[in-house]
């Protein structure tokens, strides 16, 4: 009997291939010039994006974590402040807070999407709150429009996480125009990735442009003279030139994403396989496609004999984390529900490539081995 072919989980090979012609010259061209700080493709970069997203101002940075640490430092948000966001998201997120000297205050997820529950967030406000960060998780936007609403009564700046979501819509909006700053990541693993590390963040505010713009360069203004405190955060140049190779296929990857989900969603809701749901209104790019199941570890073991990877995103909530356990208050659990999220999701397979008869196979198998256990 044939061992099943293994599947990507992620599958960058076949997206090279498909743009390597635009991504060789790109890459080429730097080679040939040879400026790999700061070259022309930085800014021909951070102006595309601008106008893709329709902003003022785009400022790439090193990652997708500078950018969020880079908005935090542009805001002023200094020790003792705190920045209320999600326990169910990649540890970036909260670690960025810390590293200032902030405190991240967690409000628990909607258990349907995994994204912040705007509907907690109020309670969890103090006169040492500066910022709220929601993160769109799995490549969908949170519900700004009520995000926003209590920023606005509360006169807070929101910064959105948008390292998985570049690309998704909210409302008819892009992620990452919804806020006072967005940033995102160009992982090689994300819906627009570079090729190593790289990241950009968003706004319409000047004088928050011109701060990043400074704090991505040690705080200098200009050439040895130092403003502010900074970092060393540029996005290098061939890792804007990778960007751009890839951005003329962006638009055709995003509707490949969006049916590909959906069909995952049809097949799922048909074999009662509960999943990560995509709201009215909002538009999804599935950076991951995740599932809640079960006896998770029995459920992984029996798609990996059968040659399908999987994932979890994410297992242990940040509240929960060895380094931040410090920051709970009282006994109970203050966000439940991210706390029962992170014992179920299950991350699939998901690519712009994915094939039909691939994504039978792994729906398939997923509901024979739920079927397992329930019998077992």
């Amino acid at each position: 009997m044939s061992t099943p072919s293994a599947i990507d989980f992620i599958d960058l090979k076949t997206q090279y291939a498909a743009g390597k012609a635009e991504i060789d010259r790109r890459i080429h061209a730097v080679l040939d010039h040879g400026q790999y700080i700061m070259g022309p493709e930085v800014a021909e970069l951070e102006g595309r994006l601008a106008e893709l997203i329709g902003v003022r101002h785009c400022v790439t940075v090193a990652s997708g974590t500078d950018a969020l640490l880079i908005a935090l430092m542009a805001l002023g948000v200094k020790p003792g402040d705190e920045v209320i966001t999600t326990p169910f998201t990649f540890i970036a997120t909260a670690e960025v807070i810390l590293l200032l000297g902030a405190v991240p205050v967690f409000a628990d997820i909607e258990s349907d999407t995994g994204n912040l529950d705007a509907a907690g967030i109020e309670a969890r406000i103090t006169a040492r709150t500066r910022a709220i960060m929601p993160v769109s998780l799995y490549g969908q936007c949170c519900d700004m429009d009520a995000i926003n609403a209590v920023a606005a009564r509360r006169r807070l700046p929101v910064i959105e996480d948008a390292a998985q979501s570049f690309g998704a819509t909210y409302q008819g909006r892009p992620s990452c125009r919804l806020s006072t700053i967005g940033c995102t990541s160009f992982f090689p693993s994300k819906p627009l990735g570079c090729y190593g590390d790289g990241g950009a963040l968003f706004c319409e505010d000047d004088g928050l442009a011109a701060a990043a713009r400074e704090i991505r360069v040690h705080g200098q203004s200009r050439r040895y003279v130092h403003t502010r405190v900074g970092i060393a955060g540029r996005m290098d140049t061939l890792q804007c030139a990778v960007v751009l190779g890839k951005l003329e296929r962006f638009p055709a990857e995003v509707a490949a994403r969006a049916r590909i989900g959906g069909r995952y969603a049809h097949l799922l809701d048909q074999a009662g396989i509960r999943h990560s749901v995509v709201r009215a209104g909002r538009t999804s790019v599935h950076a991951q496609y995740t599932v809640f199941v079960p006896q998770r570890a029995a459920v992984q073991a029996a798609l990996t004999a059968t040659g399908i990877p999987t994932a979890v995103h994410y297992p242990v909530p940040v509240h929960r984390q060895p380094a931040y356990r410090h920051l709970a208050t009282g006994d109970a659990d203050p966000c439940p529900r991210a706390s029962a999220a992170a014992e179920q999701v299950l991350s699939l397979p998901m690519h712009a490539s994915l094939t039909d008869a691939v994504q039978d196979r792994i729906v398939a198998v997923l509901a024979d081995a739920l079927t397992g256990i329930g019998s077992g």
